[in-house]
């Protein structure tokens, strides 16, 4: 298992500095990750409430790829649907290799809705964005190819664009995000690319285990090559003192399919000061 966490741009982390050392801090800490939100707005639990300062979240990667020399680093997670895939794929690209290929990218449909697309006239229906998320996937790794590119779809139409260079990367992982067990569709989507990251808001923690035992038995039945590696992103909160607590949990999670240890980092567990010491205490590792 390896161990990243996932760190949001808005509030007291809205400073692109500040997050850069932060992933030199985790770095040096020994954590293998390091992935911030992609918000364009936040106003807490709920639309009505005041907005809070938000960062780029391509202008804040950039900066923490020049920073970094080892973590892996990307979007967590890119709301495609909003964006146009051929301006994505461009700025994935140059990050890819401004950080010598350490670059994985989570997609998703991006919440809430209300604040990521309809404040700025965009569709805000769910269906709808999936399936620009689905169309915008095949445009995005179709572009990757380095070769001429054509696409006629309803939401995206290209004739023989070339993007240059390539990736540097032979394949930049796409992890796959959505809310388990409440929908399906976002682990089909998920079962066709590198990795899945659930959220499991409605399970409690000590039933998330079986869960994602169940969401991975699902995943497989609908991936084209089951034997080719493939990445669960999942975690919980830890205190990183190396205790028996820590090394338990972890051990639970691993057992039931998890690669990827996603320890979140939020104003939720505690102020940033709080945070910054848990990322210097270093990854749960067992």
């Amino acid at each position: 298992m390896r161990f990243g966490m996932n760190v949001p741009i808005f509030g007291a982390y809205a400073d692109v500095r500040l997050l850069a050392e932060l992933a030199v801090e985790a770095e040096e800490a020994g954590w293998d990750g390091f992935w911030i939100w992609d918000h364009l707005q936040w106003s807490g639990e709920d639309d009505g409430e005041p907005r809070e300062p938000v960062v780029d979240t391509t202008v804040a990667l950039t900066m923490i790829a020049a920073a970094t020399s080892r973590v892996r680093i990307g979007p967590m997670v890119l709301p495609l649907a909003r964006r146009r895939p051929w301006k994505v794929a461009r700025e994935l690209t140059t990050l890819d290799h401004l950080s010598g290929g350490r670059l994985t990218v989570g997609v998703g449909l991006g919440s809430p809705p209300g604040l990521e697309y309809g404040d700025f006239g965009e569709e805000t229906d769910d269906a709808i964005r999936a399936a620009k998320l689905d169309e915008g996937l095949e445009v995005l790794t179709g572009l990757w190819s380095g070769r001429p590119y054509s696409h006629d779809g309803p939401h995206y139409r290209l004739t023989r664009a070339e993007l240059l260079p390539r990736p540097k990367q032979s394949r930049v992982p796409i992890w796959v995000g959505g809310m388990w067990p409440d929908a399906r569709s976002p682990f089909r989507r998920a079962a066709r690319f590198d990795g899945v990251h659930p959220l499991l808001f409605s399970v409690p923690l000590a039933d998330q285990p079986a869960a994602l035992r169940d969401l991975l038995a699902y995943v497989q039945t609908h991936r084209e090559d089951p034997s080719r590696p493939y990445d669960v992103v999942f975690g919980a909160d830890t205190l990183g003192d190396g205790g028996s607590a820590d090394r338990d949990l972890v051990a639970e999670f691993e057992a039931a399919g998890v690669t990827w240890w996603m320890e979140p980092v939020s104003h939720w567990r505690g102020p940033l000061e709080q945070m910054r010491d848990r990322i210097r205490r270093g990854p749960p590792r067992r």
